[in-house]
C-alpha cells in the first residue's frame, strides 16, 4: 500500500475521513473532497503534508468536478490506485411527504454520484489496476417507513456497485461496497459524543477498507455488511 493513491469523496469528516487517517497510517497518499474547497484543504492541512494529503473541491453530483478532481490527482502525483465513493446524504420522510426536491438530492448525491466518480476515475483505475470502493448502508438490503428515498438510493447504490464489479474485474480492477450499520458520523446532522460510544466508529471502516486493499488479490469480498456488535437498547 506504501506509496499508492486513495481518493476518498465526502472525505473531510466521519466515515471518509476515518477512511483518509487509516490510508495514511498505512502509507498511502490521500485526496480527500468536499463540497466546499477551502474546508478540504483545511482538513488535508491537517491530516499531513503536501506531497501525501490534498483536498479538492466537489460536488459529487457534478461529473464535471469529479473529472477535474481525479485529474489534479493525476496532475499531482501521476496515478490513481483507489477510489472511494463515500458522500452521501440522508432524508427520512413517509413518501407522502418527502418532497420531489429531497427525492432528487438523495438520488443525485447517493447514486448518481458514485457513479459520476467511477466514470471519472475509470481509465486511470485501469491503468492501476485498481480498487473501487462505495460506501453504502444496510438500507441499501433492508427498508424501513420513512426510508423510501434513501432506501431506493442505497439499494440502487448496491446493485450498480455490484454490476460494476462483474463489468470491471474483466480488466482487474476490484470492486466492493461496504454496508455499514449505525456509525458515529456527522450523518444526517448528529455531533458525535459519548452517547454514540456503542456504533461503529468511523476507523473501524478504515480499518475495513484497509484489509480490503491488503486481501490476496485472488480473492474478492464483494459486498460486505457491518453492524455494531452490542447495540443500544436503549
Amino acid at each position: 500500500m506504501k506509496g499508492k493513491v486513495a481518493y476518498i469523496t465526502g472525505g473531510t469528516k466521519g466515515i471518509g475521513l476515518g477512511i483518509a487517517k487509516t490510508l495514511l497510517g498505512a502509507g498511502m497518499k490521500v485526496a480527500i473532497s468536499g463540497r466546499n474547497a477551502e474546508d478540504a484543504r483545511s482538513v488535508a492541512r491537517e491530516l499531513g503534508p503536501e506531497d501525501r494529503v490534498m483536498g479538492l473541491g466537489s460536488h459529487v453530483t457534478r461529473p464535471e468536478d469529479e473529472e477535474k478532481a481525479v485529474g489534479s490527482i493525476l496532475k499531482k502525483w501521476g496515478q490513481l490506485d483507489v477510489v472511494i465513493a463515500n458522500a452521501g446524504v440522508g432524508i427520512f420522510n413517509p413518501v407522502d411527504t418527502l418532497s420531489i426536491k429531497d427525492w432528487q438530492k438523495m438520488i443525485d448525491t447517493n447514486l448518481n454520484g458514485p457513479f459520476y466518480t467511477l466514470k471519472a476515475s475509470l481509465e486511470a483505475l485501469k491503468r492501476s489496476k485498481g480498487y473501487y470502493i462505495t460506501i453504502a448502508s444496510l438500507a441499501g438490503t433492508n427498508f424501513f417507513a420513512a426510508g423510501a428515498g434513501y432506501n431506493a438510493s442505497k439499494f440502487g447504490l448496491v446493485g450498480f456497485t455490484q454490476a460494476a464489479m462483474l463489468d470491471l474485474r474483466a480488466y482487474d480492477i476490484k470492486v466492493s461496497t461496504i454496508m455499514p450499520g449505525s456509525v458515529a458520523s456527522h450523518f444526517n446532522g448528529n455531533e458525535p459524543d459519548e452517547s454514540d460510544a456503542w456504533k461503529i466508529q468511523p476507523e473501524d471502516i478504515g480499518e475495513l477498507v484497509e484489509d480490503l486493499l491488503r486481501m490476496n488479490p485472488r480473492t474478492l469480498p464483494s459486498k460486505i455488511e457491518v453492524r455494531p456488535s452490542r447495540p443500544d437498547r436503549k
